[in-house]
C-alpha cells in the first residue's frame, strides 16, 4: 500500500460508549478539582447532619417510643439510618444549584463548542456530586459513632447499606439536575431543590415509627422511596429496635429490593428527562 495511501487512511470510529465514559470522568474531575478549591461546599454540607444527629438523638431521644422502646440507644440507632438517606438526598439541592450556575454563567455553551458526547455534561457533575456526598457520609458516620450508634451485622452488609444510600442519592442527583436544568438562577435551583424534600423526609419512618402515624399518612409513609431506603438500612445495619414491626405494606417487607427498584426508576427517568432538557437548553 502507498505511503499516499495511508495518509488519507481515515482513522477507526471511536466507541461512543466509551467516548461518553472518558468524557463523563473528564467532567467529573472538573468538578471535583472545584469542589476541593471551595472547601466551604464540603463543611457547610455537613453542618446540617451534624446538627440533626446532635438535636435529635440528645433532646427526643428517650421522648419517642420506636417498637416497644423509649430507651435512648433504641432511638439513637432508629435514627441513624433516617440521617443518613436525608443527608444523601439533600444533596439534590447542591447538585441543582452547581448546574444551575454553570448554565447561568454560560459553561454550557463552551463545552457545546467541543467534540464531547452531549450526556457528559451531566454524568460527570453526578458522578462527582456523588464522591462528595460519600465523603460526608464517612464523616457524618465517625460523629454518628462518637455519639454512640452502632451497627449489629457483619461487615459485608454495613457496606451494603453504605452503597444503597449512594445510589439512592445517586439517583436524586439526577432530579437535582433537571431541576438546575429547568430555573434562570442558583437561587431558584436551591429553592427548588429543597422545598419538596422537607414533606419526603418527614412524611416517612425517618425519624418516627410510620405506625403511629395517622392512617392516610401511614400509607404514604409506607409507599414513599424514602422510607424504603431507610428500611433497608436499618435491616443491613441491625438497627431495628426491639419489638418492631415492619407494615404491611410489600416495600416495609422488603425494603431492600424496593430501594433497588427505586432508584433504578429515578435514575432511568429523570436522567433521560435530565439529557432532554440539556440538549434543547444547548440548542
Amino acid at each position: 500500500m502507498s505511503a499516499a495511501t495511508d495518509a488519507v487512511r481515515v482513522p477507526p470510529r471511536s466507541n461512543p460508549f466509551g467516548r461518553s465514559i472518558r468524557d463523563s470522568l473528564i467532567v467529573a474531575r472538573r468538578n471535583l478539582i472545584r469542589m476541593g478549591r471551595i472547601p466551604e461546599m464540603l463543611i457547610f454540607g455537613l453542618i446540617q447532619p451534624v446538627m440533626f444527629v446532635v438535636l435529635f438523638t440528645y433532646v427526643f431521644g428517650g421522648s419517642i417510643q420506636v417498637g416497644s422502646s423509649t430507651s435512648t440507644q433504641a432511638y439513637r440507632e432508629f435514627l441513624m439510618a433516617g440521617i443518613f438517606a436525608q443527608t444523601v438526598t439533600f444533596a439534590t439541592a447542591g447538585a441543582g444549584a452547581g448546574i444551575a450556575d454553570d448554565m447561568h454563567k454560560g459553561l454550557i455553551d463552551r463545552f457545546r463548542s467541543l467534540p464531547m458526547a452531549r450526556g457528559a455534561v451531566l454524568t460527570g457533575r453526578t458522578i462527582a456530586d456523588l464522591v462528595q456526598t460519600a465523603l460526608t457520609l464517612v464523616v457524618l458516620a465517625a460523629v454518628a459513632l462518637i455519639v454512640g450508634w452502632r451497627t449489629h451485622e457483619n461487615l459485608g452488609k454495613v457496606l451494603a447499606g453504605f452503597g444503597l444510600l449512594l445510589l439512592f442519592g445517586y439517583a436524586f442527583s439526577w432530579i437535582g439536575a433537571l431541576i438546575g436544568l429547568s430555573v434562570r438562577t442558583p437561587e431558584a435551583a436551591t429553592s427548588g431543590g429543597l422545598i419538596w424534600l422537607f414533606p419526603l423526609t418527614f412524611i416517612s419512618n425517618a425519624f418516627v415509627d410510620a405506625n403511629q402515624m395517622p392512617s392516610f399518612l401511614r400509607h404514604i409513609a409506607e409507599w414513599n422511596p424514602f422510607s424504603a431506603a431507610v428500611q433497608a438500612c436499618r435491616e443491613l445495619f441491625g438497627n431495628l429496635p426491639p419489638g418492631f414491626r415492619a407494615p404491611d405494606a410489600w416495600p416495609m417487607q422488603h425494603p431492600v429490593w424496593a430501594s433497588l427498584i427505586w432508584s433504578v426508576v429515578i435514575i432511568l427517568i429523570f436522567r433521560t428527562l435530565a439529557v432532554r432538557k440539556y440538549r434543547s437548553a444547548a440548542a
